[in-house]
């Protein structure tokens, strides 16, 4: 039976090492990608019609 007696692992423990060099270049481009895909499927999706969003009629002006 083995001690681990490493530190549990916390949030802060995630975020210094998502910003040490090798793995901050990994972390940026799938943010990259992550922000990339979101407005992609955002921008594919079908805006609601909803029958009392018509457009007001256009009348001539009265003169």
């Amino acid at each position: 039976m083995t001690d681990d007696k490493s530190p549990p692992r916390t949030f802060q423990g995630l975020l210094r090492w998502a910003i040490t060099p090798p793995q901050a270049w990994g972390v940026y481009l799938l943010a990259i990608i992550l922000v990339w895909l979101v407005s992609f499927y955002a921008g594919t999706l079908k805006p609601k019609k909803t029958p009392d969003t018509s457009p007001p009629t256009v009348t001539a002006p009265k003169s």
